[in-house]
């Protein structure tokens, strides 16, 4: 018996198939690292973990400043193996394959439900190019191993693998980001409805017990660890960024809807009038359209077609700060629904099979382009390959600049407090002990953030301004910050001219949050 049930395929189907994986898996390694800020405080925790100065970020302080803890060990024991100096590749590898691995299991839902082995592909390939998917994947980030659980726990679902794979795949996900409680719920309860709605007779064996179960042991120890260790299992940064950015009431809602709108870039090639306006109205439809046909094939797939949807909803109405790597885990339902979607309207129409199947060719070479747009062959910094545009990490470069420096030329280490707000480049490359003013890592934070001032020194345009009275109360040694975290707070503060030289240690042009980058040293005493 085999341990995963997949419908079988051709030979022939296999090479496409295969021809599509290779595809996803060189996408992703071709444009090499380019690591998002984020990314680099996994690292760090992960690095200090290999260490033996345990689960921390700053040593001795035990703050869960990261939202993936199974991440995190994946890449320490990465790191165990073959080194603890190269998480930029561990990282990218890992997403490689996770990312291909859920290409191939994309393509096999989608031929489940239209058993088109075109479509299927269409599906796979889209999702191995599409900029949203490859970002993220060499930017670091958890969000590919995030999806793969969660694409694999719809296929055990759906494809009737054994029982406790389910769950299993349920609690990876949750300990690889919290959120994934957003697909886990429904998916969980809708497997227990329907092995109740299914039942000839009561009988205890029909519910879905050992996916609960398995679940649970498999979450549990890390749940005991985090309580004990860190006080809770909840990360520190769930409450911080509510409190630390300022965001209008519907920035999360028009973010989501913008980005629903534009799921093949095309914004990119028509200009955003045009593309957000073609698609905010086509790409619903269609998903709507995809996943009513879904439903009719098999009512199991409610949890996977509502996700998108799920998603939209929680998120607008929480409203955090959209980050973009909050943007990638809707995108696989909500793609295969769309293709599905479009392809139910095509079989539709009163067209011979030829000029359907002409008609589908050219969609699908048109969508396919659309997406290649959106990538760049010669990016303007970091590694001259190919990549998506949108994979921009010039900011996590100017980071590492500034801690390279200071490391050299001023023997920053562990035990210089250097205050920041973007933590994660500047954090690994320096190992300095960082007074983190976001409050991510650091605690106690809060308070600076509530005061009645806090509003005004933040510049028109930003979400966030680094609090003058936390700078005084904590006195790190260097302050690292843009041009707009400063200006209208600490800059006119007159105690920072009498404690910190107003003259910057390093200064990087840029033109993004206020034009520069600088490093502030506080005075000697003399």
């Amino acid at each position: 018996m085999r341990l995963f049930s997949f419908p079988r395929v051709s030979q022939t189907i296999l090479v496409v198939w295969g021809t599509v994986l290779i595809i996803a898996l060189i996408l992703r390694i071709l444009p090499q690292p380019r690591t998002v800020d984020d990314a680099f405080i996994t690292f760090r925790y992960s690095r200090n973990l290999v260490n033996g100065d345990g689960f921390v970020y700053n040593l001795g302080s035990r703050v869960l400043g990261t939202t993936t803890p199974l991440y995190t060990f994946i890449i320490a024991i990465c790191s165990v193996i073959f080194g603890n100096n190269n998480h930029q590749w561990y990282a990218l590898f890992i997403n490689a394959f996770a990312d291909t691995a859920s290409t191939f299991l994309l393509m096999t839902i989608a031929r489940r439900f239209t058993q088109s082995v075109w479509v299927s592909v269409l599906v796979g390939l889209l999702w191995a190019i599409l900029p949203f998917s490859v970002t993220f994947a060499i930017g670091g980030m958890e969000t590919s191993v995030h999806n793969l659980w969660m694409i694999a726990a719809w296929s055990a679902y759906l494809l009737g693998w054994p029982r406790g794979w389910l769950g299993a795949f349920v609690a990876l996900g949750i300990l690889t980001r919290p959120d994934a409680v957003i697909w886990a719920a429904p998916l969980l309860l809708h497997q227990l409805y329907t092995s109740w709605r299914d039942r000839s007779a009561f009988n205890w064996r029909q519910l879905p017990y050992q996916e609960y179960l398995v679940g649970l042991l498999m979450g549990l120890p890390w749940t005991i660890f985090a309580a004990v260790y860190f006080g809770s299992p909840i990360p520190h940064t769930v409450g911080t960024k509510a409190a630390v950015y300022q965001v209008d009431s519907w920035q999360a809602f028009v973010r989501l809807l913008q980005h629903y709108a534009t799921l093949f870039h095309q914004h990119e090639l028509l200009g955003a009038l045009v593309g957000v306006g073609i698609g905010i109205i086509l790409f619903p439809t269609l998903s709507i359209i995809g996943s009513l046909n879904v439903l009719r094939v098999d009512r199991r797939s409610l949890p996977l077609v509502i996700y998108p949807w799920l998603y939209f909803v929680i998120f607008s109405a929480l409203n955090p700060l959209i980050f973009r790597w909050y943007l990638t885990p809707p995108l696989p339902a909500y793609l295969l629904t769309v293709i599905l979607g479009g392809n139910a309207v095509l079989s539709s129409l009163p067209l011979t099979l030829p000029q359907k199947r002409w008609i589908g060719a050219g969609l699908a070479i048109l969508a396919c382009l659309l997406v290649m747009n959106a990538w760049q062959l010669r990016p303007d910094h970091g590694p001259k390959t190919p990549a998506p545009r949108m994979a921009f990490h010039e900011l996590e470069l100017n980071y590492a600049t500034m801690a390279k420096r200071l490391v050299r030329e001023h023997n920053v280490d562990q035990n210089t407090l250097v205050a920041i707000g973007d933590i994660g480049a500047f954090g690994y490359y320096s190992n300095a002990r960082i007074l983190d003013t976001v409050g991510l890592v650091t605690k106690g934070l809060e308070q600076y953030y509530l005061s009645e001032q806090q509003e005004q020194i933040i510049v028109d345009g930003a979400n966030y301004a680094i609090p003058p009275d936390l700078i005084f109360d904590y006195q790190p040694q260097y302050i690292v910050t843009m041009a707009d975290f400063v200006t209208q707070g600490l800059l006119q503060d007159p105690r920072f001219a009498e404690q910190y030289d107003p003259i910057p240690l390093y200064t990087i042009k840029t033109d993004y949050y206020g034009g520069a980058m600088w490093v502030f040293a506080r005075r000697t005493s003399e």
